[in-house]
């Protein structure tokens, strides 16, 4: 296997991921690379580019000069963030792509992952148990610059026969890196403040239920995805992908039988209206059927993991 790089290395899912490929493919054969001139101490075992997707010349001319074979492209502008800032998150999440996808048709890549959002969904798509196939209206700029990215990946797979392959990411949640602006992120920092024996303010309200996930649950499913023969990826714009479900207020139920004292309250800013327009639950039998996905952390699981080890030093860094 040749080498890989990962555009957006310093983020929540790309430093758990370039950990991971690191570990099975040699260190030395997978980049890192951000926008950050400084290379994080966490991903100090390998090697570190500083480098700007929207810088299309350069970003081609590293990939095309080390030969690079696989990439992970990351960078993105996620769903809250983007809102306040909806035309560079257009230009940063679409431009992006096409660089990547224009060096797999020329040749100079072998394969592609670009991960995609729930945020594809809208106030229109059923909202429990979301199939594969279903209305896709949504309604923020993050979720259209994702459904634009799926369809660009399966017209590019079509005409082009790029190797692109795509999951719909539910909301993420880990104890080893910072969110980066998202709607699900006050399930990650609830447990720093559970930790700290603090009242949890939650900017969702109590019964918004999302569908979530364990992070090493997802960096699994990404290299399995990846890894998975390419008669088997039967779906090039995006496979739906599910761990578990929950509401705020079940998660602080669930904190609270670790921790009696913790107390939660619910007071809904802006992103209220980007939670109700995503989906409650997620079908994601194809992704079952066609590459053997499946979750290994439910609830239960990922609370309990989460309280023994979120490091609330961090938390200043959250803020």
């Amino acid at each position: 296997m040749g080498k890989t790089i990962i555009i957006g290395a310093c983020g929540q899912i790309g430093t758990e991921l370039t950990l991971e490929l690191r570990k099975l493919r040699g260190s030395d054969q997978v980049y890192a690379a951000d926008v950050r001139a400084e290379c994080p101490a966490i991903l100090s075992n390998g090697p570190y580019v500083q480098m700007d997707i929207l810088n299309r010349e350069a970003v081609r001319s590293f990939i095309i000069d080390n030969k690079i074979e696989q990439v992970y492209l990351l960078a993105a502008l996620l769903s809250a963030t983007a809102e306040k800032n909806p035309n560079f998150a257009w230009q940063l999440n679409m431009e992006g792509l096409f660089t990547i996808l224009d060096l797999a048709k020329e040749g100079h890549l072998k394969k592609i992952f670009w991960p995609s959002s729930i945020a594809v969904f809208g106030p229109t798509t059923p909202r429990e148990m979301t199939p594969q196939y279903t209305i896709m209206e949504p309604s923020t700029v993050y979720g259209i610059s994702k459904l634009a990215g799926e369809r660009w990946c399966e017209y590019y797979f079509n005409k082009h026969n790029v190797d692109v392959r795509s999951i719909r990411y539910p909301g993420l949640i880990s104890y080893t890196s910072l969110p980066g602006g998202g709607t699900t992120d006050y399930a990650v920092d609830i447990f720093y403040q559970a930790k700290l024996g603090k009242k949890f303010v939650s900017f969702l309200s109590e019964n918004t239920e999302l569908p979530m996930m364990f992070m090493e649950d997802a960096i699994r499913a990404t290299i399995e995805l990846m890894e998975a023969p390419s008669e088997k990826i039967a779906i090039r714009s995006s496979y739906n992908l599910a761990g578990c479900s929950f509401t705020p207020r079940q998660l602080a139920e669930e904190i609270k039988t670790h921790i009696p004292t913790f107390e939660a309250t619910y007071e809904p800013d802006f992103r209220q209206a980007i939670a109700d327009s995503w989906p409650g639950s997620i079908d994601d039998s194809r992704a079952r059927q066609d590459w053997g996905w499946k979750e290994k952390y439910g609830t239960k699981e990922l609370v309990s993991i989460m309280l023994e080890n979120v490091n609330v030093e961090l938390l200043e860094k959250l803020h």
